[in-house]
């Protein structure tokens, strides 16, 4: 088995940082691996903002609903979908976008932005690197973008903490391997079998680390989250953006 491979595996979020900074020569081999992996039509539409500075850390921290370990790691990487640069592309040669109107177009950037935060994690890792990823960005969009001063066609999809761990945390159990990867066709009876198996595993897990009763198990805390929309300033967000759409 390969050591990338056994890095990969071996992933948990970590959300207890030493006080220790992260060199720019680091930070720029874990921008440079998001940047190489593959994206649609190579429009390359995934920009990453490094922020270092404490006083916008400690900010971001707030906005994305009071994550403080946003503020006290030393590096925090936000993720933009960004249709700007292709945006430009087509005032410099007359062929108006569009795509940044359609569903197809935010379904494309976040593909490219979750792959490229995906590289961006194994490569942190195999520094020795701890990360925990913050869809919390979305939580007050309207305000990050002021704060980032992002321009129309863009918008912050997702934030990477990135430190070096005071500790390595518990790794969460997964659902079962045979609900996760389907042979030909989608597997109704493994997902249905799965869950009630799962919930205990995690149930057991929650006791260990002491947060069972906030969470209960995976199908308690998904359900009671998935019952609303918990981001719903994005919607509006992502129009004034431009990012309308069309019905």
């Amino acid at each position: 088995m390969s050591n990338t491979i056994e890095i990969i595996k071996n992933h948990r979020s970590i959300r207890q940082y030493l006080d220790k900074d992260v060199s720019d020569e680091l930070i720029d081999e874990i921008v440079k691996a998001a940047q190489a992996m593959p994206n649609s039509i190579n429009g390359q539409q995934t920009t990453v903002i490094v922020i270092k500075d404490k006083e916008k850390r400690a900010k971001l921290a707030e906005l994305v609903g009071n994550q403080e370990y946003v503020a006290k790691a030393p590096v925090f990487l936000i993720f933009v979908m960004d249709f700007y640069r292709t945006y430009l592309a087509g005032e410099k040669t007359g062929f108006k976008q569009v795509i940044h109107e359609d569903i197809e177009g935010v379904e494309a950037g976040s593909v490219d932005v979750g792959i490229a935060l995906g590289a961006s994690i194994i490569a942190a890792e195999s520094l020795g690197l701890g990360i925990v990823p913050i869809g919390g960005i979305r939580k007050n969009p309207a305000e990050v973008i002021k704060l980032l001063g992002l321009p129309k066609y863009t918008f912050p999809m997702v934030g990477l903490v990135v430190g070096y761990p005071a500790d390595q945390s518990h790794q969460k159990p997964r659902v079962p391997f045979d609900s996760f990867r389907h042979n030909e066709s989608y597997d109704l009876k493994a997902i249905e079998n799965s869950i009630a198996p799962y919930d205990e595993q995690m149930s057991d897990y929650l006791k260990d680390i002491g947060r069972y009763e906030q969470e209960v198990d995976w199908s308690t805390l998904t359900s009671k989250i998935y019952q609303s929309v918990y981001y719903p300033n994005v919607k509006g967000a992502m129009e004034k953006q431009g990012f309308t759409t069309k019905e």
